[in-house]
């Protein structure tokens, strides 16, 4: 599997890529990858809220909180049946139901992730504000060490 360094080094293309009125290669910066891998996870988190609640979000993103943690917000994502629920006041329920739902797909949460990122998850947190129909997805992976690991984090 290629690594983080080597993802940052080539760009997202496999060869690299011409600009077309040259022969220069298109490469693109540390925060462009960024934005690249942030897209990713947040594509992959709407796709898994919808095979696991029936509905997606209409609002999502994701962005790092520091080095070693990822957050995924997703909004409004509630469905039909369980807007009933919250109506009737049942919102301890609906939060109860979705952290089961969560806690069983745990792994694909994670292993989604993983692979994503190339990085290793060591915790995972999530939650439902039923109030304002906003969701949170966290991943806190291990820390990067070696001054290797940091340089290309950092895009340097």
């Amino acid at each position: 599997m290629e690594t983080q360094q080597e993802m940052i080094a080539r760009g997202p293309w496999p060869n690299g890529m011409k600009n077309g009125t040259d022969e220069t290669p298109v490469s693109l910066g540390h925060q462009d990858w960024l934005g690249l891998e942030l897209q990713e996870v947040t594509n992959a988190m709407v796709r898994i809220y919808k095979e696991l609640f029936g509905r997606g979000p209409t609002k999502a993103r994701s962005s790092y909180a520091g080095r070693d943690t990822l957050i995924a917000t997703l909004e409004k994502s509630l469905t039909a049946a369980e807007r009933s629920m919250i109506a009737l006041g049942e919102h301890q329920r609906v939060r109860e139901t979705r952290t089961l739902f969560q806690h069983a797909s745990e792994r694909n949460f994670i292993e989604t992730v993983e692979q994503i990122t190339g990085r290793r998850v060591r915790a995972f947190v999530g939650g439902t504000d039923t109030h304002r129909d906003v969701s949170t997805e966290v991943f806190y992976f291990e820390p990067v060490t070696s001054a290797e690991g940091i340089k290309g984090w950092l895009g340097q």
